[in-house]
């Protein structure tokens, strides 16, 4: 039976103070909400979204605001707007060869390149400085779009693309004490300007797309290759870091080896056919010099499978670079393995001089050469030297120290290591074509195997002068033979051309 209704009863009124109460405490709480979402959105969050290329008023920008222009280190133009019909613009990029770098901007495609990664800044939706940047919003006109002004020299680069020529492969040059980029080349590559054609793009890129040899892949960036002996730099640093290995470590039965190999859970490993410095066990400056397999194998397992992880970690190694433009993440095993990773003691054996497992992207064998010339101190890699922007305001970007790889010894020991390995008396018979007339150089070569049906992979790793350097950069020759014979030339020339351009 239901209950009838019935009065209140005298005495009893309803709570209505504290129905109030309740009523103005949500209210205060929702309000509050709403208040902290906002001030989050627009001032905490606000960068992230008013710079996300799905961004309305991105995409708006892009396609009718003006853009800023883009430079190199001279003031020399790598890309700029052009009017095309309907009052939209188009770009143009009067140096093709820096395409890898610059990218392109594209009605059809989108962005890639610089083009993408400071989309906000070149449409004026960002500036550089986050106290602009937060009173933006406020003005009638948002926009006050930044010319780029890179560290990248336009001279260099065409010199670095001249040296390469028609093989496959890239080049990076660094300024090891700041990080920033000199050059960057990677081979084969795209015309920007016929990406963004509107009428004939469309053909152009699906051509690119259906090529074999990858010519929208930023080799320098994100290919990913077997390093060979360029490696034995890490090595070097993981073993001397962790006092795993001195100056003067030798291994007595390492000269027996020369002739039988050295037997690893019944894989031998061998040298390279040489006829110098096999009849004493070598020490770390002179196994560098000759650039001995067995002695670097025989120091991995000393160093250990986790030390070696660990330290080539410190290089940068196991993790995505801090870059303007998109890396890939270099590796020194592919994990997993019962060994810290690895496999077993033969894997970590062959890791020793850049086989096995190993994989490095050319970007990353320029950090490891600019380390040791820089002391031991990785500088944080970059592209970008200031932004303009239209209006007047000048935003800097200086060079940041991202870690502290070695300490100064040990990186000393092993630049005199690479300085033997270029232009001692037997390091030149293996090196010697990146020596330059006058000037010390450091270096290390590379012939790394991908197969038996296949030329090795051409590497060089350096930098000048070895006593005060300016310059590092990395070299790999896909399929190019002796790293000596193909690579170690080019990084040479490529030195001796910038430190021409800087007198």
């Amino acid at each position: 039976m239901s209950r009838a209704w019935q009065p209140t009863q005298p005495g009893r009124s309803p709570d209505i103070g504290g129905s109030l109460l309740r009523l103005a405490l949500a209210m205060l709480i929702g309000y509050g909400a709403l208040a902290a979402g906002l001030a989050y959105w627009q001032v905490i969050d606000a960068e992230r979204l008013s710079t996300d290329p799905r961004n309305p008023l991105v995409i708006a920008a892009a396609r009718n605001a003006p853009r800023g222009s883009i430079y190199d280190t001279n003031g020399e133009l790598l890309a700029h707007n052009l009017r095309v019909g309907g009052g939209q613009q188009q770009r143009a990029y009067p140096a093709a060869v820096a395409a890898p770098v610059v990218g392109y901007r594209s009605i059809i495609f989108g962005s890639a390149g610089l083009e993408r990664t400071y989309d906000a800044q070149l449409t004026g939706l960002r500036s550089g400085s986050a106290a602009d940047d937060l009173l933006r919003k406020f003005r009638a006109d948002p926009y006050d779009p930044a010319d780029l002004h890179l560290s990248l020299d336009l001279r260099l680069q065409e010199y670095a693309a001249q040296q390469l020529g028609d093989f496959r492969g890239a080049i990076v040059a660094i300024e090891p004490s700041t990080g920033r980029i000199l050059a960057m080349v990677t081979s084969p590559t795209f015309d920007p300007n016929r990406i963004v054609d509107p009428q004939r793009g469309a053909r152009y890129v699906a051509r690119l797309r259906d090529r074999s040899d990858s010519p929208l892949l930023n080799r320098a960036t994100q290919g990913l290759y077997v390093p060979g002996s360029v490696f034995k730099i890490v090595t070097a640093g993981a073993g001397l870091g962790s006092n795993a290995i001195s100056g003067g470590t030798t291994y007595e039965s390492q000269p027996e080896e020369y002739e039988t190999g050295f037997l690893v859970e019944g894989f031998r490993i061998r040298d390279a056919p040489r006829s110098v410095q096999t009849d004493h066990p070598l020490d770390f400056l002179e196994a560098t010099e000759v650039s001995s397999n067995i002695w670097y194998a025989h120091a991995a397992l000393d160093i250990g499978a986790q030390g070696l992880l660990e330290w080539a970690g410190r290089f940068g190694f196991g993790e995505r670079i801090p870059f303007d433009l998109p890396t890939s993440a270099s590796q020194v095993t592919r994990a997993g393995g019962p060994l810290a990773g690895f496999s077993d003691r033969v894997e970590l054996a062959n890791a020793a001089y850049g086989q096995g497992q190993v994989l490095v992207t050319p970007l990353q064998m320029a950090l490891v050469a600019a380390t040791i010339a820089n002391g031991g101190v990785a500088m944080k890699p970059k592209l970008v030297d200031e932004f303009r922007t239209a209006s007047g305001q000048v935003t800097r970007v200086g060079p940041e120290a991202w870690r502290t790889v070695l300490d100064r010894g040990d990186a000393q020991l092993i630049r005199e290591a690479m300085q033997l390995a270029v232009e001692g008396q037997y390091g030149r018979r293996f090196a010697g074509g990146a020596r330059i007339d006058g000037v010390s150089v450091a270096g290390k070569t590379g012939t790394a195997q991908v197969g038996p049906r296949d030329e090795p992979h051409s590497w060089f790793i350096g930098f000048a002068p070895a006593d005060s350097p300016q310059i590092a950069v990395a070299v790999i020759v896909e399929n190019g033979g002796s790293g000596g014979e193909r690579a170690a030339p080019i990084g040479g020339r490529l030195m001796a051309r910038y430190l021409q351009l800087q007198r």
